[in-house]
């Protein structure tokens, strides 16, 4: 089933290899697996990828496929220990992230993402917003449980008007969240106290974990980084297209390289961040938000950290100067220092979700 040789890499992206079939969902996971695979071409690979991508990946010549019809994470649990080293791409969804991680951790798979304890730590974004308070900026937060009573909205009132009494005369948006939640669905905006109703308990089920923010109005952005686990170094800054509708927060693409004033600022913020949770390695996404306030204190702040590869990996690699993947395995080898790398964008590239594709273009 394994290459024979203890040079090859285990590689695998969640969704292709458990044979999702949303392709919505889909389209992304396949550009971001098969600009992996470009990236990683010059090393022996075993692929772990759904039976129906058979034709896809027989005419990779560097590549052994595993052609599995289970959930990537069961076949794991059960052949993980064949292998000496990984590279996957995962998303938080169901801890996959984390538990994926782990099953490599315990199996003794030398892993070219972040360690298990650091997935869950970015994962949870009231641990991750504790993990990081007092170096750098967050939204005010708070942590809830919805309960069945509904006990919540009192508690979410009250917070509300603590919150309010701070500021008396800016009106306080509050935005909410699920604990573990993944590009950005089931987010809800509240506009005014008022609009709180026990309608929240359809969104997010009695018993769930949510967070609540003050709300900041600005853009939305993301600092893609490379780690080697102690040192970080950001790539670039993305803009984020986001649609909110009908309480959804739906990630529909971005842009980059993306220009702002306040760029240095967020690559400062995004690499302290990282820099600031022990275990974070390889491709790293880090979601902030440059405030449309021009007099408020902070002028980014610091939304959440993506463990994982993320979609603007797929826009990088069009126009970046240098492999991104082929860096990542040699700079856990120790065979580059993270200062040696040529950090250098050609052009610039918008990825999008169209329909049931990503479209990826220069622009």
């Amino acid at each position: 089933m394994m290459q024979e040789n203890n040079d090859s890499i285990l590689v695998f992206e969640y969704f292709t290899a458990s044979g999702e079939k949303d392709k919505c969902i889909i389209s992304e996971a396949e550009a971001m697996i098969f600009a992996l695979l470009d990236d990683l071409s010059d090393l022996k690979i075993d692929l772990v990828i759904n039976e129906s991508y058979g034709d896809v990946v027989k005419d990779y010549e560097n590549v052994n496929p595993i052609l599995i019809d289970v959930d990537v994470i069961d076949w794991l649990a059960d052949n993980a220990s064949d292998f000496t080293k990984a590279i996957f791409i995962a998303a938080e969804n169901n801890n996959n992230l984390f538990n994926i991680a782990k099953i490599l951790e315990e199996n003794n798979v030398k892993a070219y993402n972040s360690s298990s304890d650091a997935c869950f730590k970015s994962s949870d974004k009231s641990e991750s917003y504790e993990a990081l308070s007092n170096i750098v900026p967050q939204p005010r937060t708070f942590r809830f449980k919805i309960d069945p009573k509904g006990y919540w909205k009192r508690a979410i009132e009250n917070l509300h008007e603590k919150w309010q009494a701070e500021d008396p005369l800016t009106p306080l948006k509050l935005i909410i969240k699920p604990l573990m939640g993944v590009d950005c669905e089931d987010i809800v905006v509240i506009e005014k106290i008022e609009d709180l109703t026990l309608d929240l308990d359809r969104i997010f089920k009695p018993g769930s974990r949510v967070i609540v923010q003050e709300f900041i109005e600005g853009t939305d952005v993301s600092v893609s980084l490379i780690s080697d686990g102690k040192k970080a170094i950001p790539l670039s800054l993305n803009e984020q297209f986001v649609e909110l509708k009908d309480d959804k927060g739906t990630y529909v693409g971005g842009k980059l390289p993306f220009e702002s004033k306040y760029k240095n600022e967020a690559f400062e913020i995004a690499t302290k961040a990282v820099e600031a949770i022990d275990g974070l390695k390889g491709f790293v996404g880090v979601d902030l938000i440059i405030n449309a306030d021009e007099k408020d204190i902070y002028s980014v702040y610091l939304l959440e950290i993506n463990s994982r590869f993320t979609t603007p990996y797929v826009g990088l690699k069009e126009i970046a100067n240098f492999n991104i993947g082929k860096s990542i395995i040699d700079l856990i080898d120790g065979k580059i220092s993270i200062n040696d790398l040529d950090l250098s964008l050609d052009g610039e590239v918008e990825f999008k979700k169209s329909g049931d594709n990503l479209v990826i273009r220069r622009v």
